[in-house]
């Protein structure tokens, strides 16, 4: 699938709902019968964890074991190790080997693009890849930015983001100077909403007035809720846990406006070649 979309959900602060954003975005576009590849970059596996598999270190194949076959230079099977979960998206899971293999990153050879070496074998079985990347702003972030044509930036709507954000839009930045010279942030994601305060809004008000000149903010927010935090541990989406609450329909809203943004893109690409 030539038009495959890769996106980065990044944000170096954890506890944003960057992992359930990212299980339940995959889902959604699942759902709407898009082909979906999540990628877990994390080395602590939380995504894996979330979608039901509580062992990471035992699988066979890992998203560490992928990337050294590329560092290596060896041509096995690219699919091996991807997982498929009941709700109909792919899984390339992550380990605690990830750890290690992050730090040897350092001195391999065009150590920014291992990742993306990896998807480019694989991009084209799907229409969306959605990247879980770590909570930190190092070699994997670096590779998962390098690879992704745009980044979805998740925000908790009770913490003033400006000095995190700062720090990741230099990255994205200079990974968009030196290596990526295609990547785009998408928009910021209000997550763990609280209605019942003024912070939600006071932290909309401070993210317009720092960066809504040139960074989109999501229509959709997802709103603080018990089931959110539930279902992290249930090895589902929200959508099958809890398919009638406030994030499930939340996270709908928000695939809508993902799906809208490709749909635009590809009109784009349609005149322009036509023209």
């Amino acid at each position: 699938m030539p038009n495959c979309k890769t996106i980065a959900i990044c944000n170096q602060k954890g506890g944003v709902g960057k992992t359930t954003s990212t299980v339940n975005l995959g889902v959604g576009l699942a759902m709407q019968g898009k082909k979906v590849l999540l990628i877990d970059a994390d080395p602590q596996g939380d995504l894996t964890t979330c979608l039901g598999w509580n062992d990471a270190d035992n699988l066979q194949n890992t998203l560490s074991d992928k990337m050294m076959e590329v560092v290596q230079g060896k041509e096995n099977n690219p699919f091996n190790g991807i997982l498929h979960h009941k709700e109909g998206v792919d899984l390339m899971p992550s380990s605690s080997d990830l750890f290690d293999f992050e730090i040897s990153l350092v001195t391999a050879m065009n150590r920014e693009v291992i990742l993306k070496s990896y998807l480019s074998e694989v991009k084209d079985k799907y229409d969306y890849i959605l990247i879980d990347c770590s909570p930190s702003l190092g070699m994997m972030t670096l590779n998962s930015l390098s690879a992704a044509d745009s980044v979805i930036i998740p925000v908790q709507a009770h913490y003033l983001p400006a000095k995190c954000m700062t720090q990741l839009l230099r990255t994205v930045n200079k990974v968009k100077r030196h290596i990526n010279p295609n990547l785009k942030i998408d928009g910021i994601l209000l997550t763990i909403v609280d209605n019942r305060t003024n912070l939600a809004k006071s932290t909309v008000d401070a993210l317009r007035e720092n960066f809504g000149s040139h960074i989109r903010i999501f229509k959709s927010q997802i709103p603080m809720a018990v089931k959110a935090a539930e279902v992290a541990s249930k090895g589902k989406s929200i959508y099958a846990y809890e398919p009638n609450s406030t994030v499930s329909k939340a996270y709908t809203e928000f695939t809508k406006e993902v799906l809208a943004d490709g749909d635009r893109k590809k009109e784009r690409l349609h005149s322009a070649h036509i023209r």
